[in-house]
C-alpha cells in the first residue's frame, strides 16, 4: 500500500519546477535586466545618434559606417584581434603542457597547485604596472643587464612596452591566463583522462598516441571553451593596452575611449558605436564558449 505522502517525497526529491524556479530567480533577473538591458539599450540609442545634449536626436546607422569605414578603425581591430588570438594561442599550448605536468605530480607536489593559482588573484592592472617596471628600458631587467655587461646602455635593450608587436601586451595576457585554462584542463584530467590513458597504455600506445587520440579528444572542448573566454576578455579589455600599447595605433577599447572621452560631444557615438563592436564579438565568442561546454558535458566531460 502506497503511503499518502509518497508523491510530496517524489515531488521534493525532483526539486523545483520550472515555473516556481522562474519565480525564484525573477527578483534578480529584474536588477539584471534593468542595468544591464537599461545600460545596453540607452549605448544602443547613442550610437545611433540620439545624444540630445550634442544636438543629436535623430536615429541613424550613420556613426557605425563611419566607424566601420574608418581606416584607424581597421587598423586598430586587427591590432585587437593580434594581442587576443597570438595571447590566448600562447596561453593555451603553455596550459596544455602545464595541465599535464600538474597531473602527474598531483598527487606528491600540491604546494605547486596553490603556487600556480597565484596568479588568478592578482588584478591586470597590477601585472601591467610590473610588466613597466620589468620590461621598460629603465626597468630592472635592462639594468640588470647593464651590470653584467650585456649591454652598454639601458637604452639598448629591446622595447618590449609600446613596442610595434604588443610584446608587453600579449606576456602580461599569458602570464595571467595560463592558470585560468590550466586549472580548467586539469580538473578535465582529473576527473575523466586517467581510465582512458590506461586503457591506451593496455593497447600499447605510445605517449605521443595517447596524447593525440586519447588526451587531446578529451580536454578538447574545455580547451577550447577556456580559451575563448580569454579571446574574449583580452578582445574587450582596456587597461593593459592602455598601460602598454602605443598611441597609435591602439587597440579598440582604448579606440572607443578616446572618442567616448573626447570633448567634442559629437565623437561620443562612434565611440560607443565600437564598444557595441567590440561586445558583439565578446558575445559571439562566449556563445560559442557555451556550445563547446555543452559539447563536453553532452560527452561525460566534468567541466
Amino acid at each position: 500500500m502506497a503511503r499518502p505522502d509518497a508523491g510530496i517525497d517524489a515531488r521534493t526529491r525532483r526539486g523545483p519546477g520550472p515555473t516556481h524556479l522562474a519565480l525564484m530567480l525573477l527578483p534578480a533577473l529584474v536588477v539584471v535586466v534593468m542595468l544591464f538591458g537599461g545600460g545596453l539599450l540607452l549605448g544602443v540609442l547613442q550610437a545611433l545618434g540620439h545624444l540630445p545634449g550634442a544636438g543629436l536626436e535623430r536615429l541613424s546607422g550613420m556613426h557605425f559606417g563611419r566607424v566601420l569605414t574608418d581606416p584607424d578603425f581597421i587598423q586598430s581591430f586587427g591590432l585587437t584581434l593580434y594581442v587576443a588570438a597570438v595571447s590566448t594561442l600562447l596561453a593555451a599550448g603553455l596550459s596544455v603542457v602545464a595541465a599535464l605536468a600538474l597531473n602527474r605530480m598531483a598527487a606528491r607536489w600540491r604546494l605547486v597547485h596553490f603556487v600556480f593559482q597565484i596568479p588568478l588573484t592578482v588584478p591586470h592592472l597590477v601585472i601591467a604596472v610590473a610588466v613597466i617596471f620589468m620590461l621598460s628600458p629603465a626597468g630592472l631587467l635592462a639594468r640588470l643587464a647593464v651590470a653584467a655587461g650585456l649591454i652598454e646602455t639601458a637604452s639598448e635593450f629591446p622595447l618590449l612596452v609600446n613596442d610595434r608587436w604588443a610584446i608587453g601586451i600579449i606576456l602580461t595576457y599569458v602570464w595571467k591566463e595560463i592558470p585560468f585554462i590550466t586549472l580548467m584542463l586539469l580538473a578535465v584530467l582529473q576527473n575523466a583522462g586517467g581510465e582512458l590513458i590506461d586503457v591506451g597504455r593496455t593497447l600499447k600506445a605510445d605517449a605521443w598516441q595517447r596524447f593525440r587520440h586519447i588526451t587531446l579528444p578529451t580536454i578538447f572542448p574545455a580547451l577550447g571553451a577556456a580559451s575563448l573566454i580569454v579571446f574574449a576578455y583580452t578582445f574587450g579589455a582596456f587597461e593593459v593596452p592602455f598601460l602598454l600599447g602605443r598611441t597609435y595605433p591602439m587597440t579598440l577599447p582604448v579606440w572607443a575611449y578616446k572618442h567616448y572621452s573626447d570633448i567634442d560631444l559629437m565623437a561620443r557615438p562612434e565611440g560607443i558605436a565600437t564598444g557595441i563592436v567590440i561586445a558583439a564579438v565578446v558575445a559571439m565568442a562566449v556563445v560559442t564558449a557555451q556550445a563547446l561546454t555543452r559539447r563536453a558535458r553532452k560527452r561525460g566531460i566534468v567541466l
